[in-house]
Protein backbone atom coordinates (compact mmCIF):
# COMPACT_ATOMS: atom_id res chain seq x y z
CA UNK A 1 0.00 0.00 0.00
CA UNK A 2 3.06 2.44 0.96
CA UNK A 3 4.71 2.00 -2.63
CA UNK A 4 1.70 2.34 -4.27
CA UNK A 5 1.07 5.82 -2.66
CA UNK A 6 4.99 6.35 -3.09
CA UNK A 7 4.42 6.06 -7.11
CA UNK A 8 1.43 8.10 -7.16
CA UNK A 9 3.22 10.46 -4.70
CA UNK A 10 5.85 10.56 -7.40
CA UNK A 11 3.50 10.36 -10.46
CA UNK A 12 1.96 13.98 -9.54
CA UNK A 13 5.32 15.83 -8.53
CA UNK A 14 6.07 15.16 -12.12
CA UNK A 15 3.28 15.63 -13.76
CA UNK A 16 3.12 18.85 -11.78
CA UNK A 17 6.83 20.41 -13.08
CA UNK A 18 6.17 18.19 -16.09
CA UNK A 19 3.21 20.90 -16.68
CA UNK A 20 5.42 23.61 -15.25
CA UNK A 21 8.26 23.12 -17.60
CA UNK A 22 5.88 22.65 -20.83
CA UNK A 23 3.92 25.99 -19.89
CA UNK A 24 7.01 27.61 -20.63
CA UNK A 25 6.61 26.66 -24.65
CA UNK A 26 4.63 29.20 -25.70
CA UNK A 27 6.62 32.16 -24.54
CA UNK A 28 10.38 30.78 -25.72
CA UNK A 29 8.30 30.12 -28.94
CA UNK A 30 7.19 33.90 -29.16
CA UNK A 31 10.50 35.77 -27.84
CA UNK A 32 12.17 32.96 -31.31
CA UNK A 33 9.61 34.38 -33.57
CA UNK A 34 10.41 37.98 -32.16
CA UNK A 35 14.07 36.95 -33.09
CA UNK A 36 12.80 36.72 -36.93
CA UNK A 37 12.76 33.22 -36.98
CA UNK A 38 9.32 31.41 -38.49
CA UNK A 39 7.75 28.18 -37.34
CA UNK A 40 9.61 25.59 -39.44
CA UNK A 41 12.98 26.90 -37.91
CA UNK A 42 11.94 26.81 -34.42
CA UNK A 43 10.28 23.68 -34.89
CA UNK A 44 13.41 21.99 -36.62
CA UNK A 45 16.35 24.27 -34.79
CA UNK A 46 13.96 22.59 -31.18
CA UNK A 47 14.51 19.06 -32.31
CA UNK A 48 17.75 19.07 -33.91
CA UNK A 49 19.10 19.96 -30.47
CA UNK A 50 16.54 17.69 -28.51
CA UNK A 51 17.71 14.72 -30.94
CA UNK A 52 20.99 13.71 -29.32
CA UNK A 53 19.89 14.00 -25.89
CA UNK A 54 17.01 11.36 -26.98
CA UNK A 55 19.48 9.13 -28.84
CA UNK A 56 21.63 9.39 -25.74
CA UNK A 57 19.39 8.41 -23.13
CA UNK A 58 18.57 5.13 -25.54
CA UNK A 59 22.09 4.54 -25.29
CA UNK A 60 22.47 4.76 -21.81
CA UNK A 61 19.17 2.56 -21.31
CA UNK A 62 20.66 0.21 -23.65
CA UNK A 63 23.48 -0.01 -21.64
CA UNK A 64 21.22 -0.46 -18.54
CA UNK A 65 18.93 -3.05 -19.31
CA UNK A 66 17.91 -5.46 -22.27
CA UNK A 67 15.93 -3.01 -24.92
CA UNK A 68 12.24 -3.41 -24.74
CA UNK A 69 10.55 -6.09 -27.29
CA UNK A 70 8.95 -3.47 -29.99
CA UNK A 71 8.62 -6.33 -32.83
CA UNK A 72 5.11 -5.47 -34.48
CA UNK A 73 4.96 -2.41 -32.77
CA UNK A 74 7.55 -0.15 -34.67
CA UNK A 75 4.62 1.01 -36.81
CA UNK A 76 2.55 2.23 -33.62
CA UNK A 77 5.91 4.10 -32.64
CA UNK A 78 6.06 5.71 -35.24
CA UNK A 79 2.83 7.14 -35.92
CA UNK A 80 2.55 7.88 -32.36
CA UNK A 81 5.68 9.84 -32.73
CA UNK A 82 4.43 11.48 -36.27
CA UNK A 83 1.34 12.95 -34.85
CA UNK A 84 2.00 13.77 -31.24
CA UNK A 85 5.57 15.79 -31.73
CA UNK A 86 5.77 16.07 -35.41
CA UNK A 87 2.14 16.98 -36.35
CA UNK A 88 0.66 18.17 -33.86
CA UNK A 89 3.82 20.65 -32.86
CA UNK A 90 3.99 22.14 -36.58
CA UNK A 91 0.55 22.80 -36.25
CA UNK A 92 0.85 24.18 -32.78
CA UNK A 93 3.67 26.62 -33.73
CA UNK A 94 1.85 27.68 -36.91
CA UNK A 95 -1.09 28.36 -34.98
CA UNK A 96 1.08 30.36 -32.51
CA UNK A 97 2.55 33.00 -34.97
CA UNK A 98 -1.24 33.91 -35.62
CA UNK A 99 -2.91 34.09 -31.99
CA UNK A 100 -1.80 35.26 -28.44
CA UNK A 101 0.02 32.49 -25.84
CA UNK A 102 -2.79 32.99 -23.68
CA UNK A 103 -5.29 31.70 -26.46
CA UNK A 104 -3.49 28.83 -27.87
CA UNK A 105 -2.52 27.10 -24.70
CA UNK A 106 -6.23 27.23 -23.68
CA UNK A 107 -6.86 25.73 -27.32
CA UNK A 108 -3.94 23.14 -26.58
CA UNK A 109 -5.88 22.57 -22.85
CA UNK A 110 -8.63 20.69 -24.47
CA UNK A 111 -7.26 17.76 -25.22
CA UNK A 112 -9.19 16.23 -22.42
CA UNK A 113 -11.92 16.57 -24.27
CA UNK A 114 -11.01 14.93 -27.21
CA UNK A 115 -9.24 11.80 -25.52
CA UNK A 116 -12.58 11.32 -24.00
CA UNK A 117 -14.49 11.74 -27.25
CA UNK A 118 -12.12 9.60 -29.34
CA UNK A 119 -12.10 6.91 -26.36
CA UNK A 120 -16.33 6.58 -26.61
CA UNK A 121 -15.49 6.76 -30.47
CA UNK A 122 -12.89 3.89 -30.75
CA UNK A 123 -13.39 2.04 -27.57
CA UNK A 124 -17.24 2.30 -27.51
CA UNK A 125 -17.34 3.81 -23.81
CA UNK A 126 -20.45 5.75 -22.75
CA UNK A 127 -20.78 9.24 -24.35
CA UNK A 128 -21.69 10.39 -20.41
CA UNK A 129 -23.77 13.59 -19.65
CA UNK A 130 -20.36 14.54 -17.82
CA UNK A 131 -18.23 14.07 -21.00
CA UNK A 132 -21.05 16.85 -23.28
CA UNK A 133 -21.02 19.09 -20.28
CA UNK A 134 -17.61 19.17 -19.53
CA UNK A 135 -17.56 20.01 -23.85
CA UNK A 136 -20.22 22.79 -23.42
CA UNK A 137 -18.38 24.72 -20.31
CA UNK A 138 -15.00 24.41 -21.94
CA UNK A 139 -15.66 25.80 -25.48
CA UNK A 140 -17.99 28.06 -23.61
CA UNK A 141 -14.50 29.73 -22.23
CA UNK A 142 -12.83 29.04 -25.42
CA UNK A 143 -15.33 30.53 -27.55
CA UNK A 144 -15.10 34.02 -25.16
CA UNK A 145 -11.44 33.79 -25.18
CA UNK A 146 -11.57 33.48 -28.86
CA UNK A 147 -14.19 36.32 -29.58
CA UNK A 148 -11.88 39.07 -27.09
CA UNK A 149 -9.24 38.04 -28.92
CA UNK A 150 -11.13 38.44 -32.67
CA UNK A 151 -11.88 41.59 -31.46
CA UNK A 152 -8.57 43.30 -31.38
CA UNK A 153 -6.53 40.63 -33.51
CA UNK A 154 -8.01 40.65 -37.07
CA UNK A 155 -8.77 37.71 -39.68
CA UNK A 156 -5.54 35.30 -38.82
CA UNK A 157 -7.15 34.63 -35.01
CA UNK A 158 -9.49 32.16 -36.49
CA UNK A 159 -7.40 30.26 -38.96
CA UNK A 160 -4.60 30.26 -36.07
CA UNK A 161 -6.94 29.07 -33.78
CA UNK A 162 -8.29 26.41 -35.72
CA UNK A 163 -4.63 24.86 -36.44
CA UNK A 164 -3.98 25.14 -32.74
CA UNK A 165 -7.18 22.97 -32.38
CA UNK A 166 -6.02 20.39 -35.10
CA UNK A 167 -2.34 20.29 -33.07
CA UNK A 168 -5.13 19.33 -29.82
CA UNK A 169 -6.86 16.74 -31.94
CA UNK A 170 -3.92 15.44 -33.06
CA UNK A 171 -2.07 15.23 -29.33
CA UNK A 172 -5.30 13.53 -28.26
CA UNK A 173 -4.59 10.56 -30.59
CA UNK A 174 -1.17 10.38 -29.04
CA UNK A 175 -2.36 10.20 -25.62
CA UNK A 176 -5.27 7.89 -25.82
CA UNK A 177 -3.40 5.11 -27.91
CA UNK A 178 0.00 5.87 -26.19
CA UNK A 179 -0.53 4.71 -23.04
CA UNK A 180 -0.74 0.88 -23.69
CA UNK A 181 2.93 1.07 -25.56
CA UNK A 182 4.02 3.35 -22.44
CA UNK A 183 3.45 0.46 -20.11
CA UNK A 184 4.50 -2.40 -22.38
CA UNK A 185 7.74 -0.52 -23.21
CA UNK A 186 8.60 1.82 -20.29
CA UNK A 187 8.22 5.77 -20.57
CA UNK A 188 11.96 6.57 -20.71
CA UNK A 189 11.88 3.62 -24.14
CA UNK A 190 8.62 4.96 -25.23
CA UNK A 191 9.18 8.70 -24.79
CA UNK A 192 13.32 8.23 -26.07
CA UNK A 193 12.02 6.05 -29.19
CA UNK A 194 8.55 8.45 -30.65
CA UNK A 195 10.65 11.60 -29.77
CA UNK A 196 13.98 10.50 -32.10
CA UNK A 197 11.47 9.35 -34.57
CA UNK A 198 9.30 12.40 -34.51
CA UNK A 199 12.79 14.70 -34.98
CA UNK A 200 13.75 12.56 -38.22
CA UNK A 201 9.95 13.67 -39.34
CA UNK A 202 10.69 17.21 -38.54
CA UNK A 203 14.71 17.23 -40.12
CA UNK A 204 13.17 15.48 -43.16
CA UNK A 205 10.49 17.72 -43.27
CA UNK A 206 13.01 21.13 -43.01
CA UNK A 207 15.62 19.13 -44.90
CA UNK A 208 13.02 18.98 -48.23
CA UNK A 209 10.80 22.48 -48.27
CA UNK A 210 13.29 24.83 -46.53
CA UNK A 211 16.27 26.06 -47.26
CA UNK A 212 19.55 25.54 -44.83
CA UNK A 213 21.91 28.46 -45.91
CA UNK A 214 19.02 30.93 -45.67
CA UNK A 215 18.77 30.62 -42.17
CA UNK A 216 20.22 32.39 -39.66
CA UNK A 217 20.07 32.37 -36.46
CA UNK A 218 20.80 35.76 -33.37
CA UNK A 219 22.40 34.65 -30.11
CA UNK A 220 19.67 35.41 -28.71
CA UNK A 221 17.49 33.15 -30.25
CA UNK A 222 19.88 30.38 -29.77
CA UNK A 223 19.22 31.28 -26.00
CA UNK A 224 15.48 30.89 -26.25
CA UNK A 225 15.76 27.96 -28.71
CA UNK A 226 17.99 25.71 -26.19
CA UNK A 227 15.64 26.86 -23.48
CA UNK A 228 13.00 25.41 -25.36
CA UNK A 229 14.98 22.06 -26.65
CA UNK A 230 15.68 21.19 -23.03
CA UNK A 231 13.25 23.18 -20.61
CA UNK A 232 10.22 22.70 -22.67
CA UNK A 233 10.38 19.54 -24.73
CA UNK A 234 12.75 16.71 -23.14
CA UNK A 235 12.58 17.11 -19.62
CA UNK A 236 9.05 17.50 -19.60
CA UNK A 237 8.14 14.69 -22.10
CA UNK A 238 9.71 12.29 -20.11
CA UNK A 239 8.03 13.77 -16.81
CA UNK A 240 4.87 13.43 -18.57
CA UNK A 241 4.97 10.21 -19.99
CA UNK A 242 6.59 8.40 -16.58
CA UNK A 243 3.06 11.04 -14.84
CA UNK A 244 0.95 9.03 -17.27
CA UNK A 245 2.35 5.94 -16.74
CA UNK A 246 2.24 5.90 -12.72
CA UNK A 247 -1.02 7.97 -12.53
CA UNK A 248 -2.66 7.38 -15.64
CA UNK A 249 -3.97 10.36 -18.41
CA UNK A 250 -7.04 11.15 -16.21
CA UNK A 251 -5.01 12.62 -13.16
CA UNK A 252 -2.26 13.80 -15.88
CA UNK A 253 -4.72 16.17 -16.99
CA UNK A 254 -6.27 17.34 -14.02
CA UNK A 255 -2.74 18.52 -13.10
CA UNK A 256 -2.48 19.75 -16.72
CA UNK A 257 -4.94 22.92 -15.43
CA UNK A 258 -2.05 24.43 -13.81
CA UNK A 259 -0.59 24.74 -17.27
CA UNK A 260 -2.52 27.69 -18.75
CA UNK A 261 -2.23 29.95 -15.64
CA UNK A 262 1.31 29.78 -15.71
CA UNK A 263 1.22 30.51 -19.76
CA UNK A 264 -0.71 33.36 -18.57
CA UNK A 265 0.75 34.92 -16.02
CA UNK A 266 3.99 34.76 -17.88
CA UNK A 267 2.68 36.17 -21.69
CA UNK A 268 1.32 38.88 -19.58
CA UNK A 269 4.81 39.68 -17.66
CA UNK A 270 6.76 38.96 -20.49
CA UNK A 271 5.20 39.46 -23.61
CA UNK A 272 2.81 41.70 -22.27
CA UNK A 273 -0.31 40.44 -23.77
CA UNK A 274 -3.27 42.23 -22.93
CA UNK A 275 -5.77 40.66 -20.13
CA UNK A 276 -9.02 41.47 -18.60
CA UNK A 277 -12.69 40.56 -17.15
CA UNK A 278 -13.21 38.26 -20.79
CA UNK A 279 -10.08 36.84 -20.79
CA UNK A 280 -10.75 35.37 -16.56
CA UNK A 281 -14.02 34.19 -17.42
CA UNK A 282 -12.78 32.41 -20.34
CA UNK A 283 -10.08 30.90 -18.49
CA UNK A 284 -12.07 29.88 -15.64
CA UNK A 285 -14.76 28.26 -18.03
CA UNK A 286 -11.65 26.06 -20.16
CA UNK A 287 -10.08 25.20 -16.74
CA UNK A 288 -13.27 24.03 -14.93
CA UNK A 289 -14.67 22.09 -17.93
CA UNK A 290 -11.41 19.87 -17.89
CA UNK A 291 -11.23 19.61 -14.50
CA UNK A 292 -14.61 18.53 -14.17
CA UNK A 293 -14.48 15.94 -16.97
CA UNK A 294 -11.24 14.70 -15.71
CA UNK A 295 -11.77 15.03 -11.35
CA UNK A 296 -13.35 11.94 -9.57
CA UNK A 297 -13.34 12.15 -5.72
CA UNK A 298 -13.29 8.73 -5.27
CA UNK A 299 -9.75 6.63 -5.77
CA UNK A 300 -8.05 9.56 -7.71
CA UNK A 301 -4.80 7.70 -7.98
CA UNK A 302 -6.51 4.94 -9.59
CA UNK A 303 -8.84 6.06 -11.94
CA UNK A 304 -8.73 5.76 -15.50
CA UNK A 305 -9.99 8.18 -17.95
CA UNK A 306 -13.39 8.48 -19.15
CA UNK A 307 -12.98 7.70 -22.90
Amino acid sequence: MSDRLSASAIGFLLAIVGTALFSLKSIFIKLAYAQGLNTDDVLMLRMAIALPVYVAIMLWLRRQQEAPIVQGKWLQIAFLGFIGYYLSSWLDLKGLEMISAQLERLTLFTYPIWVALLGALFFKTPLTRKILLSLVITYSGLWVAFYQELSFSGEQTLLGTLLVFLAALSFSFYVLFGKKLIHRVGSLWFTSLAMTISSLFVLTHYALLADFSALQVSQQAWLWLALLAVFSTVIPSFMISEAIARIGPAQTGIIGSLGPMVTIVLAVWILQEPFGIWHAIGLGLVIGGVTFLTYSPSKPSTRTPQN
